[in-house]
Protein backbone atom coordinates (compact mmCIF):
# COMPACT_ATOMS: atom_id res chain seq x y z
CA UNK A 1 0.00 0.00 0.00
CA UNK A 2 1.27 3.29 -1.01
CA UNK A 3 1.48 6.56 1.44
CA UNK A 4 -0.85 7.93 -0.51
CA UNK A 5 -3.55 5.19 -0.40
CA UNK A 6 -2.76 4.85 3.37
CA UNK A 7 -3.32 8.49 3.94
CA UNK A 8 -6.69 8.43 2.07
CA UNK A 9 -8.08 5.01 4.02
CA UNK A 10 -6.73 6.44 7.53
CA UNK A 11 -8.59 9.85 6.38
CA UNK A 12 -11.77 7.84 5.39
CA UNK A 13 -11.76 6.10 9.02
CA UNK A 14 -11.06 8.97 10.46
CA UNK A 15 -14.25 11.13 9.00
CA UNK A 16 -16.55 7.67 9.90
CA UNK A 17 -15.20 7.25 13.36
CA UNK A 18 -18.17 7.67 16.06
CA UNK A 19 -17.88 10.47 18.45
CA UNK A 20 -18.72 7.99 21.05
CA UNK A 21 -15.30 6.61 20.68
CA UNK A 22 -13.70 9.51 20.55
CA UNK A 23 -15.36 10.59 23.67
CA UNK A 24 -13.88 7.50 25.66
CA UNK A 25 -10.58 7.97 23.90
CA UNK A 26 -10.63 11.40 25.90
CA UNK A 27 -11.56 10.32 29.28
CA UNK A 28 -15.10 9.98 30.13
CA UNK A 29 -15.37 10.97 34.13
CA UNK A 30 -18.27 10.57 36.78
CA UNK A 31 -19.08 13.76 36.60
CA UNK A 32 -19.76 13.35 32.67
CA UNK A 33 -22.26 10.55 33.24
CA UNK A 34 -24.52 12.60 35.62
CA UNK A 35 -24.82 15.55 33.42
CA UNK A 36 -25.45 13.46 30.30
CA UNK A 37 -28.34 10.96 32.47
CA UNK A 38 -29.87 14.68 33.14
CA UNK A 39 -29.51 15.79 29.14
CA UNK A 40 -30.92 12.65 28.61
CA UNK A 41 -33.94 13.02 30.67
CA UNK A 42 -34.87 15.93 29.73
CA UNK A 43 -34.99 15.46 26.43
CA UNK A 44 -36.68 12.16 26.68
CA UNK A 45 -39.46 14.45 28.59
CA UNK A 46 -39.75 16.45 25.27
CA UNK A 47 -39.40 13.68 22.91
CA UNK A 48 -42.28 11.46 24.65
CA UNK A 49 -45.06 13.70 23.09
CA UNK A 50 -43.60 14.23 19.98
CA UNK A 51 -43.09 10.60 19.16
CA UNK A 52 -46.41 10.00 19.65
CA UNK A 53 -47.87 13.09 17.91
CA UNK A 54 -45.63 12.64 14.91
CA UNK A 55 -46.69 8.39 14.30
CA UNK A 56 -50.39 9.84 14.29
CA UNK A 57 -49.51 12.51 11.96
CA UNK A 58 -47.66 10.16 9.85
CA UNK A 59 -50.78 7.62 9.48
CA UNK A 60 -48.79 5.20 11.83
CA UNK A 61 -49.80 4.56 15.39
CA UNK A 62 -48.09 6.16 18.46
CA UNK A 63 -46.37 3.04 19.38
CA UNK A 64 -44.33 3.24 16.19
CA UNK A 65 -43.20 6.98 17.12
CA UNK A 66 -41.95 5.69 20.43
CA UNK A 67 -39.87 2.47 19.21
CA UNK A 68 -37.79 4.79 16.29
CA UNK A 69 -37.08 7.31 18.87
CA UNK A 70 -35.56 4.37 21.31
CA UNK A 71 -34.01 2.00 18.28
CA UNK A 72 -33.45 4.92 16.29
CA UNK A 73 -32.37 7.34 18.78
CA UNK A 74 -29.99 5.14 20.66
CA UNK A 75 -28.35 3.80 17.54
CA UNK A 76 -27.80 7.18 15.82
CA UNK A 77 -25.99 8.46 19.25
CA UNK A 78 -23.84 5.41 19.12
CA UNK A 79 -22.82 5.69 15.63
CA UNK A 80 -23.41 9.22 14.85
CA UNK A 81 -20.46 11.80 14.61
CA UNK A 82 -22.04 14.42 16.60
CA UNK A 83 -21.49 14.70 20.21
CA UNK A 84 -24.46 16.10 20.98
CA UNK A 85 -27.53 14.92 18.43
CA UNK A 86 -30.16 13.56 19.02
CA UNK A 87 -32.64 11.50 16.76
CA UNK A 88 -35.90 10.29 16.29
CA UNK A 89 -39.11 10.68 13.96
CA UNK A 90 -39.39 14.45 12.70
CA UNK A 91 -42.16 16.44 11.19
CA UNK A 92 -39.77 16.37 7.69
CA UNK A 93 -40.81 12.64 7.12
CA UNK A 94 -44.72 13.07 8.28
CA UNK A 95 -45.49 14.15 4.33
CA UNK A 96 -43.23 11.61 2.99
CA UNK A 97 -44.50 8.53 5.82
CA UNK A 98 -47.85 9.65 5.13
CA UNK A 99 -48.17 8.81 1.58
CA UNK A 100 -45.67 5.48 1.25
CA UNK A 101 -48.65 4.22 4.17
CA UNK A 102 -51.34 5.49 1.89
CA UNK A 103 -49.47 3.84 -1.33
CA UNK A 104 -47.86 1.09 -0.16
CA UNK A 105 -48.89 0.30 3.32
CA UNK A 106 -47.14 0.21 6.52
CA UNK A 107 -45.27 -2.73 5.05
CA UNK A 108 -44.02 -0.78 2.03
CA UNK A 109 -42.54 1.87 4.45
CA UNK A 110 -40.58 -0.54 6.68
CA UNK A 111 -38.96 -1.63 3.67
CA UNK A 112 -38.76 1.70 1.77
CA UNK A 113 -36.79 2.82 5.31
CA UNK A 114 -34.31 -0.08 5.33
CA UNK A 115 -33.40 0.72 1.74
CA UNK A 116 -32.88 4.33 2.83
CA UNK A 117 -30.67 3.47 5.65
CA UNK A 118 -28.36 1.13 3.16
CA UNK A 119 -28.49 4.19 0.75
CA UNK A 120 -26.96 6.18 3.52
CA UNK A 121 -24.67 3.48 4.80
CA UNK A 122 -23.45 3.97 1.03
CA UNK A 123 -23.58 7.71 1.00
CA UNK A 124 -21.23 7.86 4.39
CA UNK A 125 -18.84 5.62 2.97
CA UNK A 126 -18.81 7.43 -0.54
CA UNK A 127 -17.78 10.50 1.68
CA UNK A 128 -21.02 12.43 -0.08
CA UNK A 129 -21.38 14.36 3.73
CA UNK A 130 -20.52 17.51 2.84
CA UNK A 131 -22.22 17.65 -0.30
CA UNK A 132 -25.33 18.52 1.82
CA UNK A 133 -23.44 22.09 2.01
CA UNK A 134 -24.44 22.33 -2.21
CA UNK A 135 -28.49 22.89 -1.55
CA UNK A 136 -29.71 26.10 -2.16
CA UNK A 137 -31.08 27.37 1.34
CA UNK A 138 -34.26 28.62 -0.72
CA UNK A 139 -35.20 24.94 -1.95
CA UNK A 140 -34.52 24.17 2.23
CA UNK A 141 -36.75 26.81 3.61
CA UNK A 142 -39.49 26.46 0.58
CA UNK A 143 -39.77 22.76 1.56
CA UNK A 144 -39.31 22.65 5.26
CA UNK A 145 -42.03 25.86 5.06
CA UNK A 146 -44.57 23.27 3.18
CA UNK A 147 -44.10 20.49 5.19
CA UNK A 148 -45.20 22.93 7.99
CA UNK A 149 -48.51 23.83 6.28
CA UNK A 150 -49.25 20.55 5.62
CA UNK A 151 -48.88 19.30 9.08
CA UNK A 152 -51.09 22.33 10.12
CA UNK A 153 -53.80 21.39 7.43
CA UNK A 154 -53.79 17.49 8.94
CA UNK A 155 -54.31 18.25 11.97
CA UNK A 156 -57.41 20.37 11.77
CA UNK A 157 -59.76 17.25 12.48
CA UNK A 158 -58.47 16.56 15.64
CA UNK A 159 -57.71 20.07 17.13
CA UNK A 160 -61.70 20.56 16.63
CA UNK A 161 -62.98 17.47 17.56
CA UNK A 162 -64.43 16.71 13.74
CA UNK A 163 -66.77 14.01 12.89
CA UNK A 164 -64.69 12.72 9.73
CA UNK A 165 -64.41 8.81 8.21
CA UNK A 166 -60.94 9.62 6.61
CA UNK A 167 -58.93 12.55 5.70
CA UNK A 168 -57.86 12.78 1.84
CA UNK A 169 -54.57 12.77 1.66
CA UNK A 170 -54.83 15.84 -1.39
CA UNK A 171 -54.32 19.28 0.35
CA UNK A 172 -57.47 21.03 -1.28
CA UNK A 173 -59.64 17.92 -1.12
CA UNK A 174 -58.70 18.02 2.34
CA UNK A 175 -59.68 21.55 3.32
CA UNK A 176 -62.93 20.90 1.15
CA UNK A 177 -63.47 18.01 3.31
CA UNK A 178 -62.97 20.39 6.70
CA UNK A 179 -65.61 22.91 5.47
CA UNK A 180 -68.29 20.45 4.99
CA UNK A 181 -67.55 18.51 8.14
CA UNK A 182 -67.49 21.98 10.28
CA UNK A 183 -70.77 21.81 11.60
CA UNK A 184 -70.10 18.72 13.69
CA UNK A 185 -66.73 20.68 15.29
CA UNK A 186 -66.54 19.46 18.86
CA UNK A 187 -66.56 22.36 21.35
CA UNK A 188 -65.56 20.12 23.95
CA UNK A 189 -62.76 18.79 21.63
CA UNK A 190 -61.61 22.47 20.53
CA UNK A 191 -61.50 23.79 24.17
CA UNK A 192 -58.87 21.15 25.16
CA UNK A 193 -56.97 22.04 21.97
CA UNK A 194 -56.88 25.69 22.38
CA UNK A 195 -56.15 25.17 26.10
CA UNK A 196 -53.17 23.13 25.30
CA UNK A 197 -51.95 25.60 22.51
CA UNK A 198 -52.07 28.50 25.13
CA UNK A 199 -50.61 26.80 27.85
CA UNK A 200 -47.13 25.86 25.63
CA UNK A 201 -47.37 29.38 24.26
CA UNK A 202 -46.93 31.03 28.12
CA UNK A 203 -44.51 28.25 29.14
CA UNK A 204 -42.64 29.66 26.73
CA UNK A 205 -42.72 33.10 26.98
CA UNK A 206 -42.48 32.91 30.98
CA UNK A 207 -40.79 29.45 31.98
CA UNK A 208 -39.03 28.43 28.72
CA UNK A 209 -36.72 25.60 30.41
CA UNK A 210 -39.84 23.87 31.46
CA UNK A 211 -40.91 20.84 29.07
CA UNK A 212 -43.77 22.82 28.07
CA UNK A 213 -45.21 20.13 25.54
CA UNK A 214 -45.28 17.31 28.68
CA UNK A 215 -47.11 19.84 31.36
CA UNK A 216 -49.76 20.54 27.89
CA UNK A 217 -50.04 16.90 27.19
CA UNK A 218 -50.68 16.23 30.98
CA UNK A 219 -52.99 19.06 31.64
CA UNK A 220 -54.89 18.45 28.56
CA UNK A 221 -55.32 14.37 30.32
CA UNK A 222 -56.23 15.45 33.09
CA UNK A 223 -58.66 18.44 31.83
CA UNK A 224 -60.70 15.93 30.17
CA UNK A 225 -60.46 13.50 33.29
CA UNK A 226 -61.56 15.70 35.79
CA UNK A 227 -64.13 16.87 33.38
CA UNK A 228 -65.42 13.65 32.10
CA UNK A 229 -65.43 14.77 28.40
CA UNK A 230 -66.44 12.16 25.82
CA UNK A 231 -63.49 13.10 23.33
CA UNK A 232 -61.25 11.32 21.39
CA UNK A 233 -57.91 9.76 23.05
CA UNK A 234 -55.09 7.34 21.51
CA UNK A 235 -56.71 4.90 23.63
CA UNK A 236 -60.19 4.92 22.09
CA UNK A 237 -58.96 5.52 18.77
CA UNK A 238 -55.59 3.07 18.44
CA UNK A 239 -56.17 0.87 21.55
CA UNK A 240 -53.74 0.31 24.74
CA UNK A 241 -49.95 1.32 23.88
CA UNK A 242 -47.68 -2.05 24.32
CA UNK A 243 -45.61 -1.95 27.07
CA UNK A 244 -42.67 -3.74 25.03
CA UNK A 245 -40.39 -3.60 21.89
CA UNK A 246 -41.58 -5.63 19.17
CA UNK A 247 -39.27 -8.54 18.35
CA UNK A 248 -37.20 -7.55 15.43
CA UNK A 249 -37.85 -9.09 11.64
CA UNK A 250 -37.20 -8.54 8.15
CA UNK A 251 -39.45 -6.15 5.98
CA UNK A 252 -40.85 -8.51 3.08
CA UNK A 253 -39.01 -8.22 0.36
CA UNK A 254 -39.56 -8.41 -3.45
CA UNK A 255 -38.21 -6.99 -6.28
CA UNK A 256 -41.34 -5.50 -7.41
CA UNK A 257 -41.76 -4.36 -3.87
CA UNK A 258 -38.55 -2.75 -4.40
CA UNK A 259 -38.85 -1.25 -7.24
CA UNK A 260 -42.13 0.68 -5.96
CA UNK A 261 -40.88 2.08 -2.92
CA UNK A 262 -37.23 2.86 -4.23
CA UNK A 263 -38.33 7.05 -5.37
CA UNK A 264 -39.81 6.90 -1.33
CA UNK A 265 -36.64 5.52 -0.03
CA UNK A 266 -34.09 7.95 -1.54
CA UNK A 267 -36.55 10.80 -0.55
CA UNK A 268 -36.52 9.50 2.65
CA UNK A 269 -32.34 9.18 2.98
CA UNK A 270 -32.46 12.88 1.34
CA UNK A 271 -34.26 14.27 4.28
CA UNK A 272 -32.60 11.95 6.76
CA UNK A 273 -29.38 13.34 5.35
CA UNK A 274 -30.04 16.80 4.84
CA UNK A 275 -31.99 17.38 8.43
CA UNK A 276 -29.67 15.03 10.32
CA UNK A 277 -26.64 17.16 9.14
CA UNK A 278 -28.62 20.86 9.27
CA UNK A 279 -29.18 19.29 12.84
CA UNK A 280 -25.25 18.88 13.48
CA UNK A 281 -24.45 22.65 11.54
CA UNK A 282 -26.49 23.85 14.84
CA UNK A 283 -25.10 22.02 17.22
CA UNK A 284 -22.00 22.84 16.60
CA UNK A 285 -22.45 26.50 16.79
CA UNK A 286 -24.09 25.89 20.12
CA UNK A 287 -20.93 23.75 21.28
CA UNK A 288 -17.82 24.89 19.25
CA UNK A 289 -17.32 21.73 18.44
CA UNK A 290 -17.68 20.35 14.59
CA UNK A 291 -19.06 16.97 13.91
CA UNK A 292 -17.89 14.35 11.28
CA UNK A 293 -20.63 14.36 8.69
CA UNK A 294 -19.61 10.86 7.13
CA UNK A 295 -20.17 9.03 9.81
CA UNK A 296 -23.52 10.99 11.01
CA UNK A 297 -24.62 9.67 7.83
CA UNK A 298 -23.72 6.02 8.39
CA UNK A 299 -25.38 6.21 11.71
CA UNK A 300 -28.11 7.46 10.02
CA UNK A 301 -28.41 4.54 7.93
CA UNK A 302 -27.57 1.92 10.68
CA UNK A 303 -30.69 3.09 12.92
CA UNK A 304 -33.33 3.66 10.31
CA UNK A 305 -32.24 0.00 8.58
CA UNK A 306 -32.62 -0.67 12.92
CA UNK A 307 -35.93 1.21 12.48
CA UNK A 308 -37.17 -0.64 10.38
CA UNK A 309 -36.67 -3.97 11.61
CA UNK A 310 -38.68 -2.96 14.99
CA UNK A 311 -41.25 -2.38 12.57
CA UNK A 312 -40.60 1.66 13.23
CA UNK A 313 -40.03 4.64 10.77
CA UNK A 314 -38.04 6.80 9.36
CA UNK A 315 -35.16 8.74 11.63
CA UNK A 316 -33.04 11.36 11.71
CA UNK A 317 -31.38 14.27 13.55
CA UNK A 318 -33.95 16.14 15.45
CA UNK A 319 -33.02 19.83 15.67
CA UNK A 320 -34.92 21.07 18.76
CA UNK A 321 -34.47 18.46 20.50
CA UNK A 322 -30.82 18.42 20.07
CA UNK A 323 -30.81 21.92 21.31
CA UNK A 324 -32.81 20.96 24.37
CA UNK A 325 -30.08 18.44 24.74
CA UNK A 326 -27.59 20.87 24.66
CA UNK A 327 -28.89 23.48 26.95
CA UNK A 328 -29.35 20.93 29.09
CA UNK A 329 -25.84 20.10 29.64
CA UNK A 330 -24.43 16.98 27.54
CA UNK A 331 -21.44 16.62 27.34
CA UNK A 332 -21.19 13.20 24.86
CA UNK A 333 -23.11 10.77 22.92
CA UNK A 334 -24.49 9.41 25.96
CA UNK A 335 -27.16 11.49 26.35
CA UNK A 336 -28.70 10.88 23.37
CA UNK A 337 -28.61 6.81 24.46
CA UNK A 338 -29.76 7.60 27.87
CA UNK A 339 -32.36 9.81 26.47
CA UNK A 340 -33.79 6.22 24.40
CA UNK A 341 -32.90 4.12 27.74
CA UNK A 342 -35.81 6.82 29.77
CA UNK A 343 -38.63 6.61 26.83
CA UNK A 344 -38.20 2.75 27.11
CA UNK A 345 -38.61 2.73 30.51
CA UNK A 346 -41.74 5.50 30.04
CA UNK A 347 -43.16 3.11 27.17
CA UNK A 348 -43.18 0.00 30.07
CA UNK A 349 -44.19 2.37 33.01
CA UNK A 350 -46.80 4.83 31.44
CA UNK A 351 -48.84 2.68 28.81
CA UNK A 352 -51.75 2.96 30.19
CA UNK A 353 -51.55 6.54 31.20
CA UNK A 354 -50.56 7.10 27.59
CA UNK A 355 -53.79 6.10 26.77
CA UNK A 356 -55.73 8.96 28.33
CA UNK A 357 -54.07 11.55 26.17
CA UNK A 358 -56.58 13.58 24.43
CA UNK A 359 -55.59 13.39 20.49
CA UNK A 360 -56.71 17.50 20.62
CA UNK A 361 -53.87 17.75 22.98
CA UNK A 362 -51.47 16.39 20.40
CA UNK A 363 -53.00 18.01 17.76
CA UNK A 364 -51.74 21.21 19.40
CA UNK A 365 -48.29 20.20 20.15
CA UNK A 366 -47.95 19.63 16.14
CA UNK A 367 -49.47 23.37 15.72
CA UNK A 368 -46.12 24.35 17.72
CA UNK A 369 -44.14 21.75 15.72
CA UNK A 370 -45.38 23.09 11.95
CA UNK A 371 -45.20 26.82 13.43
CA UNK A 372 -41.57 26.16 14.55
CA UNK A 373 -40.56 24.70 11.04
CA UNK A 374 -42.60 27.15 9.31
CA UNK A 375 -39.01 29.45 9.56
CA UNK A 376 -41.21 32.70 8.93
CA UNK A 377 -37.65 34.74 9.80
CA UNK A 378 -35.90 32.95 7.01
CA UNK A 379 -39.06 33.51 4.61
CA UNK A 380 -38.73 37.50 5.30
CA UNK A 381 -35.33 36.53 4.79
CA UNK A 382 -35.90 35.98 1.34
CA UNK A 383 -38.56 37.64 0.42
CA UNK A 384 -36.07 40.55 0.00
CA UNK A 385 -33.32 38.47 -2.43
CA UNK A 386 -33.46 38.77 -5.98
CA UNK A 387 -36.09 37.56 -7.35
CA UNK A 388 -34.50 34.21 -8.82
CA UNK A 389 -34.36 33.16 -5.05
CA UNK A 390 -37.92 34.32 -4.70
CA UNK A 391 -39.31 31.67 -7.64
CA UNK A 392 -37.13 29.05 -6.33
CA UNK A 393 -38.63 29.11 -2.58
CA UNK A 394 -42.62 29.67 -3.79
CA UNK A 395 -42.04 26.76 -6.45
CA UNK A 396 -40.24 24.33 -4.04
CA UNK A 397 -42.89 25.79 -1.21
CA UNK A 398 -45.91 25.46 -3.86
CA UNK A 399 -45.24 22.19 -5.45
CA UNK A 400 -44.51 20.60 -1.64
CA UNK A 401 -47.95 21.49 -0.86
CA UNK A 402 -49.84 21.18 -3.77
CA UNK A 403 -47.63 17.78 -5.33
CA UNK A 404 -45.19 16.15 -3.77
CA UNK A 405 -42.06 16.41 -1.48
CA UNK A 406 -39.98 14.68 -4.33
CA UNK A 407 -41.17 16.75 -6.96
CA UNK A 408 -40.74 19.82 -5.12
CA UNK A 409 -37.05 19.12 -3.81
CA UNK A 410 -35.63 18.07 -7.72
CA UNK A 411 -37.74 20.62 -9.09
CA UNK A 412 -36.02 23.18 -6.77
CA UNK A 413 -32.78 22.14 -7.25
CA UNK A 414 -32.76 21.66 -10.94
CA UNK A 415 -33.61 25.37 -10.93
CA UNK A 416 -31.43 26.79 -8.62
CA UNK A 417 -28.57 24.85 -10.56
CA UNK A 418 -29.96 26.03 -13.97
CA UNK A 419 -30.37 30.21 -12.30
CA UNK A 420 -26.42 29.01 -11.07
CA UNK A 421 -25.03 28.42 -14.74
CA UNK A 422 -26.70 31.42 -16.20
CA UNK A 423 -25.13 33.49 -13.45
CA UNK A 424 -22.04 32.03 -14.06
CA UNK A 425 -22.34 31.78 -17.93
CA UNK A 426 -22.98 36.26 -17.25
CA UNK A 427 -20.19 36.34 -15.22
CA UNK A 428 -17.75 34.42 -17.73
CA UNK A 429 -16.58 36.96 -20.41
CA UNK A 430 -15.06 36.70 -23.89
CA UNK A 431 -13.75 40.25 -25.15
CA UNK A 432 -12.09 40.99 -28.17
CA UNK A 433 -8.93 42.94 -28.98
CA UNK A 434 -7.81 43.50 -25.56
CA UNK A 435 -5.15 42.37 -22.91
CA UNK A 436 -3.65 43.84 -19.48
CA UNK A 437 -1.50 45.22 -18.36
CA UNK A 438 1.32 42.56 -17.39
CA UNK A 439 2.93 44.13 -14.86
CA UNK A 440 -0.48 43.91 -12.89
CA UNK A 441 -1.86 40.52 -12.87
CA UNK A 442 -4.78 41.56 -10.98
CA UNK A 443 -5.97 44.87 -13.67
CA UNK A 444 -8.25 42.57 -15.60
CA UNK A 445 -10.48 45.75 -15.30
CA UNK A 446 -8.11 48.13 -16.50
CA UNK A 447 -7.78 46.29 -20.23
CA UNK A 448 -7.62 48.13 -22.93
CA UNK A 449 -8.10 47.87 -26.90
CA UNK A 450 -4.86 46.55 -28.50
CA UNK A 451 -4.44 48.55 -32.21
CA UNK A 452 -0.95 47.39 -32.80
CA UNK A 453 -1.65 43.37 -33.32
CA UNK A 454 0.04 42.33 -36.16
CA UNK A 455 -2.09 41.72 -39.26
CA UNK A 456 -4.15 38.72 -39.73
CA UNK A 457 -4.39 37.92 -35.91
CA UNK A 458 -7.22 37.80 -33.40
CA UNK A 459 -6.36 38.28 -29.52
CA UNK A 460 -9.02 37.24 -26.95
CA UNK A 461 -9.37 36.86 -23.58
CA UNK A 462 -11.60 34.63 -21.45
CA UNK A 463 -12.98 35.55 -17.56
CA UNK A 464 -14.20 33.49 -15.60
CA UNK A 465 -14.96 29.42 -15.44
CA UNK A 466 -14.97 27.83 -19.12
CA UNK A 467 -18.01 25.40 -18.47
CA UNK A 468 -20.71 24.29 -20.22
CA UNK A 469 -22.56 26.70 -19.80
CA UNK A 470 -20.58 29.52 -21.32
CA UNK A 471 -19.05 26.71 -23.97
CA UNK A 472 -21.25 27.74 -26.83
CA UNK A 473 -20.88 30.90 -26.22
CA UNK A 474 -17.56 31.14 -26.92
CA UNK A 475 -18.08 29.23 -30.08
CA UNK A 476 -20.21 32.08 -31.21
CA UNK A 477 -18.36 34.41 -30.61
CA UNK A 478 -14.98 33.37 -32.10
CA UNK A 479 -17.16 31.95 -35.32
CA UNK A 480 -18.16 36.32 -35.83
CA UNK A 481 -14.91 37.66 -36.10
CA UNK A 482 -15.05 38.06 -39.86
CA UNK A 483 -12.39 37.16 -42.33
CA UNK A 484 -10.50 33.53 -40.96
CA UNK A 485 -6.84 34.92 -39.37
CA UNK A 486 -3.99 33.07 -39.67
CA UNK A 487 -3.37 33.32 -36.01
CA UNK A 488 -5.73 33.10 -32.50
CA UNK A 489 -4.15 34.44 -29.23
CA UNK A 490 -6.49 33.49 -26.51
CA UNK A 491 -5.66 34.89 -22.88
CA UNK A 492 -7.19 32.17 -20.53
CA UNK A 493 -5.19 33.84 -17.69
CA UNK A 494 -8.38 34.06 -15.51
CA UNK A 495 -9.83 31.32 -16.11
CA UNK A 496 -10.04 29.77 -12.99
CA UNK A 497 -11.43 26.06 -13.94
CA UNK A 498 -12.64 24.07 -17.18
CA UNK A 499 -15.16 21.28 -17.19
CA UNK A 500 -15.29 18.31 -19.93
CA UNK A 501 -17.89 20.24 -22.26
CA UNK A 502 -15.59 23.59 -21.92
CA UNK A 503 -12.58 21.44 -22.59
CA UNK A 504 -13.98 20.23 -25.68
CA UNK A 505 -15.36 23.05 -27.23
CA UNK A 506 -12.00 24.32 -27.33
CA UNK A 507 -10.71 21.37 -28.50
CA UNK A 508 -13.40 21.51 -31.42
CA UNK A 509 -12.24 24.96 -32.26
CA UNK A 510 -8.49 24.47 -32.45
CA UNK A 511 -9.29 21.11 -34.53
CA UNK A 512 -11.36 23.30 -36.52
CA UNK A 513 -8.56 25.93 -36.83
CA UNK A 514 -6.19 23.25 -37.92
CA UNK A 515 -8.19 22.09 -41.04
CA UNK A 516 -8.21 26.09 -41.97
CA UNK A 517 -4.34 25.86 -41.25
CA UNK A 518 -4.82 28.59 -38.50
CA UNK A 519 -2.22 28.25 -35.59
CA UNK A 520 -3.79 28.63 -31.89
CA UNK A 521 -1.75 30.10 -29.05
CA UNK A 522 -3.13 29.65 -25.46
CA UNK A 523 -1.99 31.94 -23.14
CA UNK A 524 -1.74 31.66 -19.48
CA UNK A 525 -3.15 28.46 -18.50
CA UNK A 526 -3.34 27.36 -14.94
CA UNK A 527 -1.83 23.98 -13.63
CA UNK A 528 -5.84 22.95 -13.45
CA UNK A 529 -6.98 24.18 -17.03
CA UNK A 530 -3.87 22.80 -18.62
CA UNK A 531 -4.01 19.84 -16.96
CA UNK A 532 -7.92 19.27 -18.07
CA UNK A 533 -6.95 19.91 -22.18
CA UNK A 534 -4.23 18.01 -21.90
CA UNK A 535 -6.59 15.03 -20.36
CA UNK A 536 -9.28 16.24 -23.43
CA UNK A 537 -6.46 16.24 -25.95
CA UNK A 538 -6.79 19.49 -26.85
CA UNK A 539 -2.82 19.64 -25.85
CA UNK A 540 -0.46 19.37 -27.10
CA UNK A 541 -1.57 19.62 -30.60
CA UNK A 542 0.54 20.72 -34.00
CA UNK A 543 -1.25 23.80 -34.73
CA UNK A 544 -1.89 24.67 -30.77
CA UNK A 545 0.77 26.43 -28.44
CA UNK A 546 0.76 27.32 -24.69
CA UNK A 547 2.63 29.76 -23.64
CA UNK A 548 3.33 32.02 -20.46
CA UNK A 549 3.68 35.25 -22.00
CA UNK A 550 0.82 37.09 -23.91
CA UNK A 551 3.23 39.60 -25.64
CA UNK A 552 5.45 36.20 -26.60
CA UNK A 553 2.20 34.21 -28.07
CA UNK A 554 1.39 37.49 -30.22
CA UNK A 555 5.21 38.14 -31.72
CA UNK A 556 5.13 34.65 -32.59
CA UNK A 557 1.73 34.45 -33.86
CA UNK A 558 2.81 37.87 -36.01
CA UNK A 559 5.69 36.16 -37.02
CA UNK A 560 3.42 32.82 -38.23
CA UNK A 561 1.00 35.36 -39.81
CA UNK A 562 3.63 37.52 -41.93
CA UNK A 563 5.23 33.89 -43.41
CA UNK A 564 1.67 33.05 -44.87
Amino acid sequence: MTSATAGKTASLGQSLTPKLLTTFREGYSLHSLQRDAVAGLTVAIVALPLSLALAIASGATPDKGLTTAIIAGFLISMFGGSRVQIGGPTGAFVVVVFNVIALHGYDGLLLATALAGLILVVAGLLRLGTWVKYIPQPVVTGFTAGIALVIFSSQVRDLLGLEMASVPADFIEKWIAYARALPSLDVAATAIALGSLGLILLLRRFAPRLPGFLIAVAAGSLAAWAFTLDIETIGSRFGELPRTLPMPAMPELTWLKVKAVLPSAFTIAFLAGIESLLSAVIADGMTGRRHRSNAELVAQGIANFASSLFGGMPATGAIARTATNVRAGAQSPVAGMMHAVFLLLFMFLLGKLIAHIPLATLAAVLVIVAWNMSEIDHIRHFMRAPVGERVILILTFTLTVLVDLTVAIGVGVVLAAVMFMHQMAVVSALRHKVTIDEQDDTATDTAVKRADLPAGVELFELRGPLFFGVAEHLIDILQRTGPRPHAYVINLRDVPLVDATGAKTLSDFVERCARHRIAVFLVGLKPQVAASLREMHTLPRANATATDSLDEAIRLAGELSAKS
